[in-house]
């Protein structure tokens, strides 16, 4: 079972097209992989407005621009190491909706479409999935195809069609 805290902060009189709490956890539970496919899943799923996700990304990432999604995986703190059972918290996923409605609108893709491959690339990283390298990038990329053309959605890494 997968249970979102779904977090719309948005203040802006931009109408960006969000997507539901129903698509957001259909998109989730697709992109889980290994032991977390099989069990009970939390997680946040904040929707924020540009400059949250700047100094998210600042001061996390050293990055001072505003980014499409940022992926917080939950760690166990040092206390409550010796249980016996994992908390199933998979982690934090802020996804700017600004951001995400400029680079559909770029790439020539339905917004719907964007939001799906954020929510998809951000659970990979949760999950431990990057693309620091080559082949990290090429093994993330088909997972996300995969997992995307499965939900009835192109492939995100097609050519941009102008």
């Amino acid at each position: 079972m997968i249970h979102i805290d779904y977090q719309v902060e948005l203040v802006s009189s931009e109408s960006i097209e969000l997507p539901t709490l129903e698509q957001c956890e259909s998109w989730v539970a697709a992109s889980l992989m290994q032991d977390w496919a099989s069990g009970e899943v939390e997680m946040v799923i904040r929707i924020v407005e540009e400059n949250e996700s700047q100094t998210l990304n600042r001061d996390y990432r050293g990055k001072d621009y505003p980014t499409n999604v940022l992926s917080f995986p939950f760690e166990n703190p040092p206390g409550l190491l010796e249980l016996e059972e994992e908390l199933p918290y998979l982690g934090d996923l802020v996804i700017c909706a600004p951001v995400v409605a400029r680079e559909a609108a770029e790439q020539h893709k339905p917004i719907i479409a964007h939001w799906a491959h954020m929510i998809v690339h951000g659970c990979l990283h949760l999950q431990g999935y990057d693309h620091m390298n080559d082949a990290e990038a090429e093994e993330m990329e088909a997972l996300e195809t995969e997992i995307l053309t499965g939900l009835g959605f192109d492939s995100p890494y097609q050519p941009i069609e102008e």
